[in-house]
């Protein structure tokens, strides 16, 4: 049984979450209001600017190895720092605007040295982006049945052909994490992992418009696309355990971030209640208002909870796959309910673009079905308690 160490973070922890949160409320925060408010990325010119003060600060690439240039923190201090860095305008989709890093696909880790000094470092040294293809039209939440995308060897490569859906950053990270079937006799044990560079012959990405209009995925599509047999990550087979093990390590982080913009919103709301009169009185002193703030901050804790002890539980090797969907579904869903309750405080305020919340407001709808929809994380949970 997982037993979390106490309810005070280590002293360190504690000086590095208010290092992070300083960074993003002084330097991010005041140029987001200078931006358009659905712009997906800060200009190059600032990103740059923020990554040198960051990278001098020593809060770059945290969760990379420190082998190879990171932080090496663990998932559990991670998501501390995510919930912190996430509290912006473009926080759900470009948490920290990028400027304290970014960590490539997990599964590259298993990658061979030669792939690693190719393709991890760079990542992790200049903040590119990276990409990981996992869903295909035919449905993502259960990758060990709906990959269909197939990859054989044939004339000293392998070969893709098959189609991905909804994936981001495909159309221009200059490379990524693609899962396709090498024998289909096998089943679970017939998927495997391979890297794809940008500009591969064969490969190519278009964008899907969505409710989201700041981050916009891709529909991939693999025609003979050729590849060295040198692009296998890990073993052939192995496909499935990186899967796994990948969208566990994404969804602490991802959930982190949920409650990151939870948090801001529901700030925000506070601040907006005790400012605002209605009918002689401030909002704050409303009992329909109270109870909305007191709702969402029980959320809000118990939310944290959630993330924090499964992430405990992933860092001591223990199998998280349940918390996980408890913290992913969890946190996507109190999103939108604060989100919703913010925004109701605001009145019209809550709609317009002067604000961040009408943009949180859309984009929180599609996180409970990014990284697996609500219904799937309740039948793993429900699979759970039933086996």
């Amino acid at each position: 049984m997982t037993v979390f160490p106490g309810y005070t973070l280590p002293e360190e922890l504690r000086a590095l979450r208010h290092q992070v949160r300083r960074f993003v409320q002084e330097e991010i925060v005041p140029l987001e209001q200078t931006l358009d408010p659905d712009a997906p990325d800060i200009p190059r010119e600032d990103f740059l600017r923020l990554s040198a003060k960051t990278k001098a600060a020593g809060l770059w690439a945290l969760g990379a190895p420190e082998a190879y240039g990171g932080g090496g923190l663990d998932t559990f201090s991670m998501c501390v720092l995510v919930e912190e860095m996430a509290q912006h305008r473009m926080g759900l989709y470009n948490t920290g605007c990028g400027v304290f890093g970014r960590n490539p696909p997990p599964a590259i880790w298993a990658g061979s040295k030669a792939q690693i000094e190719k393709y991890a470092v760079p990542c992790v040294r200049e903040g590119y982006e990276s990409f990981f293809a996992i869903t295909e039209p035919s449905g993502g939440s259960d990758p060990a049945g709906a990959i269909q995308t197939r990859a054989e060897r044939r004339d000293g490569h392998w070969v893709l052909n098959g189609r991905k859906v909804f994936i981001s950053r495909a159309h221009d990270a200059p490379w990524g994490i693609v899962f396709a079937r090498t024998d289909k006799t096998k089943g679970r044990a017939g998927i495997s992992c391979f890297v794809v560079e940008k500009g591969t012959p064969g490969f190519t990405a278009k964008n899907i418009r969505t409710i989201r209009t700041a981050s916009v995925p891709n529909d991939v599509l693999f025609e003979d696309c050729r590849l060295p047999l040198d692009a296998l990550v890990g073993r052939e087979g192995q496909g499935l355990e990186l899967a796994f093990d990948l969208l566990v390590k994404q969804r602490f982080p991802y959930a982190a971030t949920n409650l990151g913009v939870a948090v801001a919103a529901h700030r925000m709301a506070i601040a907006h209640a005790k400012q605002r009169s209605t009918f002689g009185a401030p909002l704050a002193t409303r009992q329909a208002i109270q109870w909305m703030l007191a709702d969402a901050e029980v959320e809000i804790r118990a939310c944290r909870w959630l993330i924090w002890e499964g992430a405990w539980k992933a860092d001591r090797g223990e199998d998280a796959r349940v918390e996980a969907s408890i913290a992913k579904l969890n946190s996507s869903e109190v999103l939108g309910r604060v989100i919703d309750a913010a925004v109701q405080i605001h009145g019209g305020y809550g709609v317009s673009k002067e604000f961040p919340l009408e943009r949180w407001y859309r984009e929180a709808r599609v996180r409970r079905i990014g990284e697996g929809p609500s219904e799937v994380h309740r039948m793993v949970i429900a699979r759970s308690l039933l086996r």
